[in-house]
């Protein structure tokens, strides 16, 4: 499907989604639980509803208590065989369950769809391997079995956060203890804190020395009855964008004033390019500034790549996105894809093994974007379009439903102006 966006500056009063991270966070530990937990998720994304859908085959019964309102009542599921888990295109929640099979001594198949049969899964499966699991791609699908065992686990840091995540929700369910060292540079370490603090909030214990988790066995989670997920900086980072190119200015609601999210670096982010941004509460507005150039270092905040890209564009001068190799694995390789949309429309840009260099000032036209079936490129063209001379049409729009099902309708609520 496609959609034909008017060019020009956004403006207005809009809210954050709620986190599709925190939900699947939270989903898992409620699943693995000892009581009922009921979970208010706002809009059911497809990467929640994944996630939902893993738990509910894996050790719960998952209900919609009214929209956008989960109720998971933790329950034995008598093994039948191998089961069957259906991931879609959720990394997230691929990578945090495969631990947890092992560590529950289930034979699974995760069924995947898009690119994420293409996404590394080494080192992930060869740590696993080391401790009784046994871990086979076919097609599309990937194959599991093996309990997985205690003791001394070792991991790269700069792959992907959420093996570590992974192995940080399945170890305090093994038998024995077990200890995780993290080894080499951390990547998006905010992603581990979320982790951490899920678990905390679930009742497990664990040490942390520098980059060594101690974690004792035979625990159980135990979430609170009633848990509310946080609105997502994530995709909040496209609107504060479009505030970031009006003369008006956007206000997005609904952003936690305290939380672990790395995507909140985007505020910090805007405020280095230039851009008016102000702070109240639970709200942040922003307004155009002189937006010059800057270096933005995307290790902690690879999601945040295109719309940057998108704010770069708009800026006097070279803007130069480092540390960003690892977005080539996402849903789409958005260092190509990035500059693909913003060349389409206009833009100079650079595309380089392991970033980008945006030169900026320059005027955009119209055009028609591809979105490579990729959330984050379709929602950063709607950002591109406010500052186009034509409209922008994107097409295969409907992917942005993997995050953030009701942006379009968000993005048309707000006043459209040249």
């Amino acid at each position: 499907m496609n959609i034909t966006l008017k060019n020009g500056q956004r403006s207005g009063v809009t809210s954050a989604p709620s986190s599709k991270s925190h939900a699947q966070r939270l989903l898992i530990c409620a699943g693995l639980g000892a009581s009922g937990v009921t979970l208010d998720c706002g809009d059911i994304s497809k990467d929640i509803a994944a996630a939902a859908s893993c738990v509910q085959t894996l050790c719960a019964d998952v209900t919609e208590l009214h929209e956008g309102v989960l109720r998971v009542e933790p329950c034995a599921k008598p093994s039948k065989g191998v089961k069957t888990l259906h991931c879609g295109e959720s990394g997230s929640t691929l990578r945090f369950l495969i631990p947890v099979c092992g560590a529950l001594g289930e034979s699974v198949v995760f069924k995947m769809e898009g690119r994420l049969s293409e996404r590394p899964l080494s080192p992930l499966d060869e740590v696993l391997h080391e401790h009784g699991m046994t871990l086979e791609r076919i097609g599309t699908e990937l194959h599991c079995s093996g309990k997985l065992t205690g003791g001394e686990f070792e991991i790269a840091g700069n792959v992907s956060s959420q093996f570590i995540s992974g192995l940080l929700f399945a170890l305090p369910l093994l038998d024995t203890d077990s200890a995780l060292t993290v080894t080499g540079k951390l990547e998006s370490s905010a992603y581990i804190a979320m982790t951490e603090n899920a678990l905390r909030q679930s009742g497990i214990e664990f040490a942390k020395n520098g980059n060594v988790y101690t974690i004792p066995g035979n625990q159980r989670y135990r979430l609170n009855e009633a848990c509310t997920v946080e609105g997502d900086l994530s995709n909040a980072a496209f609107f504060l964008c479009m505030g970031a190119l009006s003369d008006v200015g956007v206000t997005v609601k609904n952003i936690p004033e305290h939380t672990s999210q790395g995507d909140k670096k985007i505020i910090d982010i805007l405020c280095l390019f230039g851009a008016d941004v102000t702070v109240s509460g639970d709200s942040v507005t922003v307004k155009k500034g002189r937006l010059t150039a800057c270096t933005v270092d995307a290790s902690e905040i690879p999601d945040l790549v295109p719309v940057v890209s998108v704010v770069a564009a708009a800026a006097e001068g070279d803007t130069h996105i480092i540390n960003a190799a690892r977005v080539r694995l996402k849903e789409s390789d958005r260092l190509m894809t990035t500059a693909t949309l913003l060349c389409s429309l206009g833009a100079s840009v650079e595309e380089l093994p392991d970033g980008l260099i945006v030169h900026g000032g320059r005027p955009l036209h119209g055009g028609t974007i591809d979105s490579f079936n990729d959330h984050r490129i379709a929602m950063s063209a709607a950002v591109a379009a406010c500052i186009c001379t034509g409209p922008v049409t994107v097409t295969g729009c409907e992917c942005v439903n993997k995050s953030f099902p009701r942006f379009w309708e968000k993005f048309n609520g707000l006043e459209c102006g040249q």
